[in-house]
């Protein structure tokens, strides 16, 4: 039959349902196919992804851990638990050590630099008050403070025989030194806790933090120590150290060094205290150039001395309770300032409290500069 007839396809399937086989179209499933493997391809690329985005994360969270309990130890239940055993908590040491290597760099840079040191006669310089309208009476309702910044003490100052008037033109002559001083480590300070307050600092805030730890003697870069030495001291308590130690700017000291503050020094230039044995004593009165030198030694010494810790420790905790710095208290911890200890600190707060000094402590140096601007 296949030989004599010519085959077509109704005749293959009208054969093959006679021999009881089924015949269905098959259905053209070439888009389903190309949209299934588009989707696997897709999951595909999707978890690839997912793979190499999750490990480094991964990696990242556990050199954090790492780096975590390397740095930090949250000890609070253990030092609770202490407290409850009645044993004490043991306390990071803050402001310890010394390094006086490039400690007082900065104020022999002050005697580099050229300054006009012509010494002005004490009438001159009334005059160039009095020009200016610089009275410590407008000082007092304005509070406000010219920069006329004075290289020398007048040599005359001891002949004035009123006492208000000697203490008056002192107080004049120094007030704007101290505040210059007071504003630089107001400027210094602000941009520490500005670096603090960052989680990543540039190259010039590194540098800038190195040469800080070299000027207030701060050993391994301790942080903490620099934020406690770098501070002010109170207007009112450096005017009446000046006065003290100098007789309101009469001494030898402060006519022919420039010494406010009578520190020692045992090596290099200074002024030998008159009626001293050299023999029993080698230590000598520092001399400097120009004013502004001693006060920022002066500064420098009571930041960062060993003598004075309590005293900078105090004035944190004032910095830390958010109270004013009181002249009165802190006076109290300079009692190894001067070999006559307690009594020592009494006279000076009695200086403060006699001359009116504390109006001066919140006083302002008019701003010579954009930066001075910023903090007053």
């Amino acid at each position: 039959m296949l030989k004599n007839k010519k085959i077509n396809l109704n005749t293959i399937k009208k054969i093959l349902l006679e021999k009881g086989f089924t015949i269905k179209k098959k259905k053209n499933n070439f888009f389903l196919k190309d949209l299934k493997s588009f989707y696997f391809t897709t999951l595909c690329s999707l978890f690839i992804i997912l793979i190499f985005t999750l490990v480094p994360l991964s990696v990242g969270i556990k050199e954090n851990i790492k780096v975590s309990k390397l740095t930090v130890n949250n000890n609070s239940n253990v030092n609770f638990q202490k407290v409850l055993d009645g044993k004490s908590i043991e306390k990071k040491s803050v402001d310890e050590g010394l390094d006086i290597e490039n400690l007082f760099e900065d104020v022999f840079s002050i005697e580099e630099v050229p300054t006009d040191t012509v010494r002005l006669s004490a009438e001159t310089i009334k005059q160039l008050f009095k020009d200016t309208k610089y009275s410590l009476d407008n000082v007092r309702k304005n509070q406000i403070v010219k920069p006329i910044n004075l290289s020398l003490l007048p040599t005359e100052i001891k002949n004035i025989e009123s006492t208000k008037k000697k203490k008056n033109l002192f107080i004049k002559i120094v007030l704007p030194l101290i505040l210059e001083e007071n504003n630089r480590i107001k400027i210094d300070r602000k941009k520490l806790f500005k670096i603090l307050n960052k989680n990543m600092n540039s190259d010039l805030e590194k540098k800038w933090l190195n040469s800080k730890f070299k000027q207030y003697g701060v050993l391994n870069k301790d942080l903490s120590t620099l934020k406690v030495r770098m501070d002010i001291v109170p207007v009112s308590l450096a005017i009446a150290q000046a006065a003290k130690e100098t007789g309101w700017g009469t001494s030898r000291f402060a006519i022919e060094g420039n010494a406010l503050f009578g520190q020692w020094t045992w090596s290099g230039e200074g002024i030998k205290p008159a009626g001293v044995d050299s023999e029993d004593s080698k230590h000598k009165v520092m001399k400097f150039k120009v004013l502004k030198a001693s006060v920022r030694a002066y500064q420098r010494n009571l930041n960062t001395h060993g003598s004075y810790k309590t005293f900078r420790s105090e004035r944190a905790n004032m910095r830390d309770n958010d109270e004013e710095l009181d002249s009165l208290l802190l006076a109290d911890y300079l009692d190894k300032y001067a070999a006559t200890g307690k009594e020592y600190t009494k006279i000076l707060k009695q200086i403060i409290k006699q001359n009116n000094l504390k109006d001066f402590d919140k006083v302002k140096l008019l701003p010579t500069s954009l930066q001075l601007k910023s903090i007053i």
